[in-house]
């Protein structure tokens, strides 16, 4: 399903964050969202999805457009543009006191997308999606919050997952991580990919260059330059560009 996104601006109270973004991301691709610190990339993948507004004093004008839908539009409920537009957050949120099964099951319960045996062959497909189910086969009952920390983060791809959406972001999902579980991680977003659209927001260039089709640097709000991430990053076009990458500011 393509998302395209046209003359977005956000703000937070005053103070404009995001100017004129226009964007098109390619369906069952990975695209990495790369820039300094407040350059705007996690405010961006949040106007996605509709969590920007959830901020007091936030607001977005422009259009994002899901399969020619405008996830924006008056009759357009955050609810169900999250349903269809996941998120996996920078630090792992499995819900406490809930069980692995529940930190799956939740939102299918919720969203009414299966019950009873249709539901437990959903929980089982997310976890084996998420590369996660011969890990936690045997304990299903078992708090999430005595997983580690990767498989933390990998239950919250399953949950994510489980919900059926079409579009995933991820901001950050690896930097609270230790080099083992990142790879894991990544080596996950190359096989969702298949299946699922992917924004990735991320401070290493490293792990762009190894998950992303295409890359997008962002800086002050604004998007400088984008494409294949093999090419941006061997022949930048854009004097910033290059000068992010090589490590002259960041």
């Amino acid at each position: 399903m393509p998302l395209t996104v046209q003359h977005l601006d956000a703000w937070y109270g005053s103070k404009q964050a995001l100017y004129d973004i226009n964007l098109s991301f390619e369906p069952k691709s990975v695209t990495a969202l790369i820039g300094p610190s407040g350059c705007g990339k996690s405010t961006f993948v949040r106007c996605l999805n509709r969590m920007h507004e959830e901020i007091p004093g936030a607001r977005v004008s422009g259009e994002v457009l899901v399969d020619g839908f405008n996830m924006y539009a008056s009759t357009a409920k955050a609810r169900y543009v999250r349903q269809y537009v996941g998120m996996v957050f920078q630090q792992s949120n499995v819900l406490p006191g809930r069980s692995i099964f529940d930190n799956v099951a939740i939102g299918p319960r919720l969203n009414g997308l299966a019950s009873g045996s249709s539901l437990q062959e959903l929980v089982e497909r997310s976890l084996r999606r998420a590369a996660l189910w011969d890990e936690v086969k045997d304990k299903l009952n078992a708090p999430a919050t005595q997983l580690s920390g990767g498989q933390q983060q990998r239950l919250c791809i399953a949950r994510a997952v489980a919900n059926q959406p079409q579009i995933i972001l991820m901001d950050e999902p690896c930097s609270a991580l230790d080099p083992i579980s990142t790879l894991q991680i990544e080596e996950l977003i190359r096989q969702l990919s298949e299946s699922f659209t992917i924004i990735l927001v991320t401070h290493n260039m490293q792990q762009a260059g190894r998950t992303a089709d295409r890359t997008v640097f962002f800086l002050n709000g604004r998007v400088i330059e984008e494409g294949v991430t093999s090419e941006l990053f061997s022949h930048p076009r854009k004097k910033e560009t290059e000068e992010y990458i090589s490590g002259r500011f960041g």
